[in-house]
């Protein structure tokens, strides 16, 4: 005998699907800020169906991060649904994204953040999250390090491998300068 096959009645919509998490969310500590937000706005709402209706309860504003989740993934706060679906997703974010912790010399800007993020997501893990990290004595590029991995990109290290080309570069001698360079053209007055 066959499973028996489910289909989706009109009465009974297709359960929802996060589509993702927006660039602008970088590392868990912005999952964290969403998680707490999403509590603030659901703990309004309880306050407001617990009073009575001539009562009025101000609802949290929300930040850019939460507009910009609620966008992406076509949420309507107000319904129970949508907050205990984007509660559930950010609670998976939280236990099971990859996170990159990636040092840089000085802070990144946030346009190279949203295209370093908008990159890792398309070709290394759609939730992928990073912890940056200052390290100024790497001069410039980035140390990237993951749960059992380092990659070193930095100008620093770049330089100890070519430490023996750079030494050999300043030991020679500078080569005379020829006629041509020694005899520097002369002012015309006019």
């Amino acid at each position: 005998m066959a499973p028996e096959a489910t289909t989706q009645t009109a009465e009974q919509p297709a359960p929802r699907q996060m589509v993702g998490l927006p660039v602008l969310v970088v590392s868990p500590v912005d999952v964290g800020r969403l998680t707490r937000e999403l509590e603030a706005i659901d703990e309004a709402l309880l306050q407001l169906s617990l009073r009575k209706s001539g009562t009025e309860v101000k609802m949290p504003k929300t930040s850019q991060l939460m507009d910009k989740m609620i966008e992406l993934n076509k949420l309507n706060l107000l319904q129970e649904a949508d907050r205990q679906i984007l509660k559930e997703f950010l609670t998976m974010v939280t236990n099971r994204a990859p996170v990159l912790h990636i040092s840089f010399s000085a802070d990144p800007a946030v346009g190279f953040l949203e295209k370093l993020m908008a990159w890792l997501r398309r070709e290394v893990h759609p939730l992928a999250l990073v912890r940056v990290g200052l390290q100024p004595n790497i001069g410039a590029g980035c140390v990237v390090r993951t749960t059992n991995q380092q990659f070193d990109f930095s100008l620093k290290r770049d330089i100890e491998q070519k430490r023996d080309l750079l030494k050999q570069a300043i030991s020679m001698p500078a080569p005379a300068p020829t006629a041509a360079q020694a005899v520097q053209p002369q002012e015309v007055a006019a």
